[in-house]
């Protein structure tokens, strides 16, 4: 039996699909592009949303960065399968018009959550938070996948002779790729500071929703894009209902703030001023007209240099660098106390500087501001300290690269013969690992080492001083003060609450190093620990 012989054509290997314009492909192009950078600026401002309350550690980064992943790879899935069974533009502008416009609604319908998660933060009440947590990341899960469907489509779009699909493939990964880059800077660097979160959403989705409508305009007529311009109506309309809402509620608050690095709140409590920062857990700094003593981590830090050998004046303290200056209630009590020296403070967000000026009162004519990282300031600083605070901690936000022993030894290069570094670190009832692990890496370039524990917080105090040192130093000092009429009373109750609250000592541990410093584990437990056993004691 004779077999019919089939001779292929060139015409059959090629993608059964419309032929597109030369104009419709770049097009597509420029739609990847821009998913691609709006991808990436909607997980990058999903951060900020959600670390406006919950924080940003990388507990909390790793929940946003691997659920994303997951719904990029659902969009994956199902985009390649839904582009072979219908490819064409329509259906794929459809599909990104509709991520565009999710996204935009994201931040409005999570507000209320947001709101109910902010007040149970300040109660840790743990269950409505993790609720609130896993609630506000499933919202993503909807425009994420869709956005994810974009590059299946495109390539199946473009592909119009498999001879070509690697080069296709590749084109497509290599402008989506960039587009990300570009979404990485533009929300971080300048619109969430310069328009806040939410109005940042709204821009990367008006316009990706312009791009959608417009390719639709481009393939299938105006007539079939013309529905889709409700979208735009909806979402201007929400923005316009939710424009002068705050992003808390919080009692007593009176400013917020969005930064490059933080969500920035003051509250007001009778006549005093408190700086909060991200989820809220602790204050960063405090002001009142009335008062220098807030009974706190700021005036411990002006008592290292009575650790030194009586009798140690307060005139003999000439000049501070202060690391973390925040709204600058260290520099104001240290000016009380020491006089008008030069105080330079290091603040890495110019935003705080801004808000400590305005508001704390932050306008001593001796204080040197430095709007920079306090390593990389205090490292490069002409000048020599007599007291350097560090007051850059507190969990889970405690910059590794200021724990190392590489860090330590520059602040000793930096310090006066008598000089002494003062650093708050913060503890838990059970738990000294990060104060001991501190200690032991300070210990080893320090000839003494002295520990306090703030009495009504979780907050340590470690100094270490140039010059060996006895607690009974400490004593003697505040004995010889006690009896002068000229030293300010914050001073000496400072004196007398480090005296009553010094530790026996320290459990060596690991020395921490710029190549090994295991931070983000300990203050990772640490702070879980913190909340999942209820503990409503304040970090500052």
């Amino acid at each position: 039996m004779k077999k019919d012989i089939v001779i292929h054509r060139p015409d059959d290997l090629k993608i059964h699909s419309l032929p597109m314009k030369r104009s419709q492909h770049r097009y597509i192009y420029f739609t990847v592009f821009v998913s691609g950078m709006t991808t990436l600026a909607a997980e990058l401002s999903a951060s900020r949303l959600i670390g406006n309350v919950f924080g940003t550690s990388n507990l909390v980064w790793a929940a946003i960065i691997s659920l994303i992943l997951i719904y990029l790879t659902a969009g994956y899935f199902i985009g390649g399968r839904w582009a072979d069974k219908s490819p064409y533009p329509r259906t794929m502008y459809g599909v990104l018009a509709w991520g565009a416009f999710t996204l935009g609604i994201v931040p409005y319908v999570a507000q209320p959550v947001l709101r109910a998660a902010a007040t149970a933060f300040d109660g840790l009440q743990v269950g409505v938070l993790f609720g609130s947590f896993v609630a506000v990341l499933i919202l993503f899960s909807l425009p994420v996948t869709l956005l994810g469907m974009v590059s299946p489509f495109a390539i199946r779009l473009c592909m119009d002779d498999t001879s070509h699909a690697g080069n296709i493939a590749g084109d497509i990964y290599a402008v989506s790729t960039l587009g990300s880059f570009i979404g990485t800077f533009l929300p971080v660097l300048i619109l969430i500071p310069t328009i806040g979160t939410t109005r940042t959403f709204l821009v990367f989705s008006l316009f990706l929703l312009c791009v959608a409508l417009a390719g639709l305009g481009l393939n299938v007529g105006t007539r079939i894009m013309l529905p889709y311009l409700l979208m735009v109506v909806i979402l201007a309309l929400t923005a316009l209902f939710y424009s002068r809402r705050p992003l808390k509620s919080s009692q007593g608050q009176i400013y917020e703030k969005e930064s490059a690095y933080n969500y920035i709140q003051v509250r007001k409590f009778g006549d005093t001023l408190f700086l909060r920062l991200n989820e809220g857990q602790g204050d960063h700094s405090m002001y009142s007209p009335t008062t220098l003593d807030y009974n706190g981590p700021w005036e411990q830090f002006l008592v290292g240099p009575f650790f030194n050998p009586p009798p140690y004046l307060p005139g003999q303290v000439r000049r501070i660098a202060i690391v973390g200056l925040a709204a600058g209630t260290t520099a104001r009590q240290a000016t009380a106390v020491f006089g008008s020296i030069p105080i330079d403070g290091f603040e890495i967000d110019p935003a705080i500087v801004d808000v400590g000026r305005k508001y704390f009162a932050m306008t001593m004519p001796n204080l040197n501001v430095f709007i920079e990282d306090g390593r990389w300031g205090l490292e490069h600083s002409p000048y020599h300290y007599d007291i350097i605070a560090v007051d850059a901690y507190r969990p889970p936000y405690i910059p590794w690269h200021m724990t190392t022993s590489e860090f330590f030894k520059i602040s000793k290069d930096h310090l006066t013969e008598n000089g002494v570094l003062s650093l708050n670190a913060v503890h838990l009832p059970d738990d000294r690992r990060l104060i001991d692990g501190l200690a032991t890496t300070i210990g080893t370039l320090f000839p003494s080492v002295h520990i306090i524990d703030i009495p009504g917080t979780l907050n340590s105090i470690i100094y270490a001083t140039m010059q060996p040192t006895l607690a009974e130093d400490l004593t003697s000092n505040i004995l010889l003060l006690s009896i002068r009429k000229d030293i300010h009373p914050l001073l000496i109750d400072a004196l007398q609450t480090a005296s009553s609250n010094l530790q026996s000592g320290y459990q060596q541990t690991t020395v921490y190093t710029d190549d090994l410093a295991p931070i983000e584990w300990i203050t990772n437990d640490m702070i879980l620990n913190f909340v999942l056993h209820g503990n409503s004691e304040v970090l500052q």
